[in-house]
């Protein structure tokens, strides 16, 4: 039988913090946070890193309490209209030791009450990337719609993510991938119950997600010049 991580006074823990979004709040129930949620994110995120090391030696689970794969509570309220300081969600991204930490694919969890969500690829990255990524489609086509429309990626995985609404330039607009190529985020995402993160099953379930999305990954990172 598997170890259970999460517990629902995990989630009942950012429940009451949407709830009660300041400092005062969370200063008087930061050690709860720690026994809670941190604790617990950081025991699965060790106990993931052999399992992700079979997937890709290269990808790298850090358990680390600050600079490790689990991201930060505290929001970046600098260039955001919502002034609330704390996230509502644990999260954790799984990145390539040779990665720039967005700019290259990872695996990703994020924990909420409002979903379980893990995600595969790369959100958001730099123009030159995605060049790269769009280069790569054009130059492997065969292998690109083997990546995405493997059985068990397919079956688990949607893909997501912002579009351009015109082909981008520089790329034949009859490409038979064009839809593929107007992509500006390249990513997969799949949900889980809150009963299903709950259960001992979690990390069988977590790891073969990921497994399962190992082509779509091994194409994105080799697109962007790194090792599988």
């Amino acid at each position: 039988m598997g170890r259970r991580y999460f517990t629902p006074r995990f989630f009942e823990f950012f429940e009451e913090l949407s709830r009660n979004n300041n400092r005062d709040w969370f200063a008087r129930n930061q050690p709860r946070y720690e026994r809670e949620v941190r604790e617990p994110m950081l025991a699965f995120i060790a106990d993931f890193g052999p399992r992700l090391r079979k997937i890709s030696p290269r990808y790298v689970a850090d358990p680390r309490p600050t600079g490790g794969s689990m991201m930060r509570i505290y929001r970046n309220l600098r260039f955001s209209r919502d002034k609330t300081p704390y996230h509502t969600n644990a999260a954790a991204a799984f990145s390539h030791r040779d990665g720039k930490h967005f700019d290259s694919p990872s695996f990703y969890l994020s924990l909420s009450p409002a979903e379980a969500f893990a995600g595969v690829g790369v959100w958001h990255p730099q123009a030159d990337s995605v060049a790269r990524i769009r280069d790569a489609i054009v130059a492997r086509p065969a292998k690109w719609k083997s990546a995405v429309n493997d059985r068990k990626f397919k079956s688990r995985f949607e893909l997501a993510g912002d579009m351009l609404s015109r082909p981008p330039k520089g790329y034949d607009a009859s490409h038979p991938l064009i839809e593929d190529l107007k992509r500006k985020d390249f990513i997969g995402g799949t949900q889980f119950t809150r009963m299903e993160v709950c259960s001992a099953e979690f990390m069988n379930l977590f790891s073969s997600a990921c497994a399962s999305a190992a082509p779509f990954m091994k194409f994105l990172t080799e697109a962007l010049g790194l090792k599988w």
